[in-house]
């Protein structure tokens, strides 16, 4: 197990949230390695905390998918797997589609003018190499297309897919030569909510999902 765990503390937030953002950073960094094991003595001990807090924050990496029980082992870093992955991905391409095609029916001016700075801060963090930086960036990119459809039950259940997904797009975002597509597809999908072109921003919206998967099927598969 990693000796870089510490506690990133947050006055506003509860400890078992704390103690989540410190495992789940640790795992998506690569410090807590696929199929290591989750021990709950040995994780308290290293955060200075209870148990308690430690259980609670990998019941919650579980529902993110980032964990799994084991029966006999205990909880342990769950596995990237390709299967996992493409079950995801199926989901939220539809689901991307469905989120474009509304969107470029209500997007407002103001959240077109909101889209365009996403897209240039997207672009300023690619330059950073700072992958952190590079995934929120691309988070708040699709934020606001998603809240653009005026559907809070379709941005809920896009917003647990993307959760799951996180980690495989930190891969994706790892290799600097998915870059220059990346930062082509952004653009084009502003695009078409300029024009109110609906066929443009849902078939780039769905070629965005299927380059990234792409990529991250071969990185899965050089990793087994």
């Amino acid at each position: 197990m990693t000796d870089n765990l510490t506690l990133n503390m947050d006055a506003y937030l509860p400890l078992r949230d704390v103690v989540f953002n410190t495992l789940r950073e640790a795992i998506l960094k690569g410090e807590l390695k696929p199929g290591e094991r989750l021990m709950e003595l040995q994780l308290a001990s290293k955060l200075g905390v209870s148990r308690t807090p430690i259980r609670e924050a990998i019941r919650m990496l579980e529902q993110e998918g980032l964990a799994v029980t084991v029966p006999r082992r205990g909880a342990e870093v769950a596995k990237m797997t390709e299967k996992d992955m493409q079950d995801v991905l199926q989901v939220r391409e539809a689901l991307d589609r469905l989120a474009a095609s509304i969107a470029c029916e209500c997007i407002t001016k103001e959240e077109l003018q909101r889209l365009e700075q996403a897209m240039y801060d997207f672009e300023e963090a690619v330059h950073t190499q700072n992958i952190k930086s590079i995934a929120d960036t691309d988070m708040v990119f699709h934020d606001l297309i998603y809240q653009a459809t005026r559907n809070p039950k379709l941005v809920m259940i896009l917003n647990n897919l993307r959760e799951q997904m996180y980690r495989y797009r930190v891969e994706y975002l790892k290799d600097e030569k998915n870059y220059p597509v990346l930062l082509k597809e952004h653009r084009e999908i502003f695009q078409g909510f300029v024009e109110r072109n609906k066929e443009l921003v849902t078939d780039s919206m769905c070629r965005h999902v299927e380059n990234q998967a792409v990529a991250v099927k071969t990185m899965i598969r050089n990793q087994e």
